[in-house]
């Protein structure tokens, strides 16, 4: 982990100088609408925050189908004030990873946020997260492609992997961190377990239906596996399947609900811890914990 972190240390030669915004705030919604895909930059140090400028600066994201992307920063445009929408500050300052989750790009709608890190893998630090309120061409399993409304969390994320024959057992991690992290808000909030498991071998399902599911990709450069982790949880919708927070309502009288920003900065934290286990240990120190959530007998 702390190779990781020092690669993003690195990417800075300079002292972080924050830019003078000279225009007004600008409204997402208005972005919204435009033909183009809005990405939002986020960095939560100066580091991350100056690799934030750099790529708006210099218009170094593409997209596959090469749609025009829209970047703007997060200081650049008003918070917004949509329910569903995910809050970029309230991420920021709740996360207190190393490494994962402390770069942001966020779009109100794109195609993909898979296709976002892994086209753009060689542009972005290790670490960097792409968060969707909507995608509509959501990658799965044999090229399936996926819509998904609001009320999801759904977000990809990159990383490295120097031992190619460990690389099919992260998404093991992967789905392992996610039902943690789900049960650690519980245990902080003094809720009941939803009882969320893993079906062998990248999906979670509660109470006999899917509620997530992961996607890992990887491409073989300079003797290293570049590995884009994507991944989709319904936490809002209870239509057609089935979501997080109409399983709680179920069991607890608690007013208490999910959020999507919450299960992702515990998620970072879980993966963080359970990926450097994974890598310094192998996958044996965790199998314990991993058949204990696993769907199968």
């Amino acid at each position: 982990m702390r190779s990781l972190l020092r690669l993003l240390v690195s990417i800075s030669s300079k002292p972080f100088l924050p830019l003078r915004i000279s225009k007004r705030s600008i409204s997402v919604l208005d972005m919204e609408n435009t033909s183009s895909s809005l990405l939002i930059l986020c960095g939560k140090s100066p580091v991350e925050i100056e690799v934030a400028h750099s790529l708006k600066n210099n218009q170094n994201l593409k997209l596959p189908d090469n749609t025009d992307l829209l970047l703007r920063l997060q200081t650049e445009i008003d918070e917004p004030s949509e329910e569903d929408s995910f809050r970029m500050k309230y991420y920021m300052s709740s996360l207190s990873t190393d490494c994962f989750g402390r770069l942001l790009i966020w779009s109100p709608r794109l195609t993909s946020t898979h296709d976002v890190v892994s086209h753009n893998f060689c542009e972005l630090p290790l670490g960097t997260v792409c968060v969707a309120d909507v995608q509509f061409k959501g990658r799965g399993r044999s090229k399936n492609l996926w819509e998904s409304p609001k009320g999801c969390l759904m977000f990809s994320y990159t990383l490295q992997m120097e031992d190619g024959r460990v690389v099919p057992l992260l998404q093991y991690v992967v789905t392992l961190a996610m039902a943690e992290a789900i049960n650690a808000i519980c245990d902080a909030n003094g809720l009941p377990h939803l009882g969320v498991r893993i079906k062998w071998p990248n999906d979670l399902y509660l109470n006999g239906m899917k509620v997530g599911g992961v996607l890992c990709t990887s491409t073989y450069k300079s003797k290293k596996f570049n590995v884009s982790v994507g991944m989709g949880l319904n936490v809002d919708n209870e239509k057609p399947t089935i979501c997080l927070n109409a399983a709680l309502r179920e069991l607890s009288s608690d007013a208490y609900q999910l959020r999507k920003e919450d299960i992702l900065v515990e998620f970072f934290k879980k993966f963080e811890n359970l990926y450097g286990i994974f890598l310094n240990e192998g996958f044996q120190a965790l199998e314990e914990l991993y058949c204990k959530t696993w769907l199968h007998r």
